[in-house]
């Protein structure tokens, strides 16, 4: 049985709030990804970012440009102790994913809703450490899995339900980029130990969203190497679901000629997506004939537009801000994140033996 949180410290009031004022967030890290991806989201979404954590002297200067109404804090320990005060309703963490599973369980012994970064955690033991922590206090914990609301696989997803490219017999994905000189940044120097590499970051969400198509994932086998960073840059992934289906999975930096973004193969056609966030050359204006759409029905010689489903990444925060006010249910199930980290874990296994591995998924009760 869930226990009920623990009776904290009473602390300064927070400002008097109505319900139609904005959601405020504390938002904890501003990289690349706290200032360019949850920062426009977050605005789009109508939602106030009260507080930002950063320990970086040019990161706050960043902040008092880009928010000059925000309140800068070292870290998330600042964060937690002036929550009340600042009138912050969520926690959002965009740090590096090593810190994901500390940082989270710091923030469901405060009581402090918290929307993290996927993965969860860097590997599926530690994210079910969180989720059990989360339940047992009664703390609301989501996930950022933005690429749910990706156009494609909004589209994607609408189109598997009317049945037009029938069964499914198989799912490719691949995010494909020529990067042959890494960035300099956390993701490419880490080792995979501490979050670092494509395994935990893109498959995070390639598996996520293989997974809400298709369904549970029974089996996986995987080749992973790292050409030019210290964790995987080149890998693929074969998932069996439980429905019966495939998945075929690929992540790379250095593609000179990454392939097709997604082609799924059914009984009475396919789905083609060209590129990967426009970095396919020789594919600029594919879809200029046909506005509006994403991707295409593909029948031998048959090629059909397909409208783009309605939706937007933001859709996730405008979710979570209605959660947090007891107005809706929390975008993404963080038990997901605990499913996915299971399969890249069998895919290491899977990866060192070269053998197919089942898919254990840990117990969350």
């Amino acid at each position: 049985m869930p226990t009920a949180p623990r009776p904290r410290a009473a602390s300064a009031p927070g400002p008097v709030r109505s319900p139609q004022d904005p959601v405020r967030v504390a938002l904890v890290g501003y990289g690349s990804s706290g200032r360019t991806i949850h920062l426009p989201l977050l605005r789009e979404a109508g939602v106030e970012v009260a507080v930002v954590a950063t320990s970086s002297a040019e990161r706050a200067a960043a902040v008092a440009e880009d928010l000059p109404r925000a309140r800068v804090v070292p870290d998330l320990d600042a964060v937690l102790a002036g929550r009340e005060e600042a009138g912050v309703e969520l926690v959002v963490l965009a740090s590096p994913t090593g810190v994901h599973e500390e940082q989270v369980l710091a923030c469901v012994a405060a009581g402090a809703p918290v929307l993290v970064d996927k993965p969860l955690a860097v590997d599926a033991a530690g994210a079910a450490r969180c989720v059990r922590a989360a339940r047992a206090a009664g703390v609301p914990l989501t996930v950022f899995q933005n690429r749910r609301w990706d156009d494609e696989q909004r589209t994607l997803a609408a189109l598997l339900g009317t049945g037009e490219v029938g069964e499914v017999l198989r799912l490719e994905r691949r995010w494909e980029r020529w990067r042959p000189v890494p960035k300099d940044r956390w993701r490419e120097n880490a080792p995979a130990s501490e979050g670092g590499g494509l395994l935990l970051d893109l498959h995070s969400h390639l598996v996520d969203g293989a997974t809400q198509l298709l369904g549970p994932v029974e089996a996986v086998y995987a080749e992973v190497s790292a050409v030019t960073t210290p964790a995987e840059d080149t890998t693929f992934l074969a998932l069996r679901h439980a429905s019966g289906a495939r998945s075929h999975l690929s992540a790379v930096s250095a593609a000179g000629a990454p392939g097709p973004r997604t082609r799924v193969l059914g009984t009475r056609g396919a789905y083609v997506v060209v590129p990967f966030e426009e970095e396919v050359t020789g594919f600029a204006g594919v879809l200029d004939d046909a506005p509006g759409a994403t991707g295409w029905v593909v029948r031998g010689e048959e090629r059909t537009p397909v409208p783009t489903a309605p939706g937007s990444h933001a859709d996730l925060y405008r979710a979570a801000a209605l959660a947090v006010r007891g107005r809706g249910p929390w975008p993404v199930d963080p038990a997901d994140a605990v499913a996915v980290l299971a399969v890249l874990d069998a895919a290491r296994r899977s990866a060192r033996d070269g053998t197919v591995e089942a898919v254990v998924v840990p117990d969350l009760a």
